[in-house]
């Protein structure tokens, strides 16, 4: 006789073939993609095919990962409520014999409630860390090299603080979808007087919603080449539709170069045009290879 799990599944995927044969009905439902009777209405249809979209970006770069004891380690930053660490487990981790999925959550409510839930379904490769990005990568609960990183609207400077991670822990991919970019913008405005005098370009930020949203255009930019600076190739792209959302962003970074020194020129040509250079001592350290 079927179980009820299996009744369940095959009921939830008879209502909706959207869903994939296999996937976790309860894990569905916690995630609000399913209601608590097994349907999926209008708007969780939409919420569906957009984690499915992003599944499927980063689905091709484990692919590319090739076998070890291990088995592949993915760091997500700033997870919340572990959605995507807990899509990507049911999708791929969960056919796999070794493997594991690390969330990493600063409120400790959302991490006790994500490690309560991958127990309750059976999900025992993945873990949950109370930490920020930046401490996570003191961390020896971390293993010392993470394959991919992700970070999915980890706000302001805590996308940074997830591709330092990855540097330190020689991530072979990164997926980025960056979120409320304040650093640069904040930094335009200290300067904006000095730099209205020095240069033309300076009327790009001289509105306060110009600088906003030039400081997060320049901060993305910065961070590309940044990345390149290090070896890595980078891809952008739209992650959704943007009548979805307006962070839309995604930055998807393959290691597999040595440092670019044209690209560290680039960047620093960049900080200075626009008076950022305090920020090679921060958030954009050059590899001694790739320094001008």
């Amino acid at each position: 006789m079927k179980n009820k799990s299996t009744l369940a599944a095959q009921t939830a995927t008879a209502a909706a073939p959207e869903i994939r044969p296999g996937q976790s009905v309860e894990l569905l439902k916690e995630l609000h993609i399913l209601t608590r009777d097994g349907k999926l209405n209008q708007d969780s249809r939409r919420k569906l095919k957009q984690v499915y979209h992003l599944y499927q970006f980063i689905e091709k770069l484990l692919l590319e990962l090739p076998p070890s004891e291990q088995g592949i380690t993915l760091a997500d930053h700033g997870a919340g409520k572990s959605y995507l660490g807990f899509i990507l487990y049911d999708l791929f981790f969960k056919s796999l014999e070794n493997g594991q999925i690390f969330g990493i959550e600063t409120r400790s409510e959302l991490v006790d409630k994500s490690r309560e839930l991958a127990a309750r379904l059976g999900f025992s490769r993945m873990q949950f860390l109370n930490l920020s990005v930046a401490q996570s990568a003191q961390s020896h609960a971390l293993p010392q090299r993470i394959d991919v990183v992700t970070a999915l609207h980890a706000c302001d400077t805590a996308t940074d603080d997830a591709i330092a991670f990855g540097l330190q822990k020689h991530a072979r991919f990164m997926v980025l979808v960056p979120c409320c970019q304040a650093e640069v913008a904040r930094a335009l405005n200290q300067n904006k007087a000095l730099q209205l005098k020095r240069t033309p370009l300076a009327e790009l930020w001289r509105h306060p919603l110009h600088t906003r949203e030039l400081g997060s255009q320049i901060t993305n930019v910065l961070r590309c080449l940044y990345l390149e600076a290090w070896g890595y190739q980078v891809t952008v792209t739209e992650l959704v539709g943007w009548e979805h959302s307006m962070k839309n962003e995604l930055i998807i970074a393959r290691h597999g170069a040595r440092p670019n020194p044209a690209a560290a020129q680039k960047l620093l040509a960049l900080l200075q045009e626009f008076g950022l250079e305090e920020l090679l001592q921060t958030r954009f350290k050059l590899p001694a290879q790739a320094a001008p």
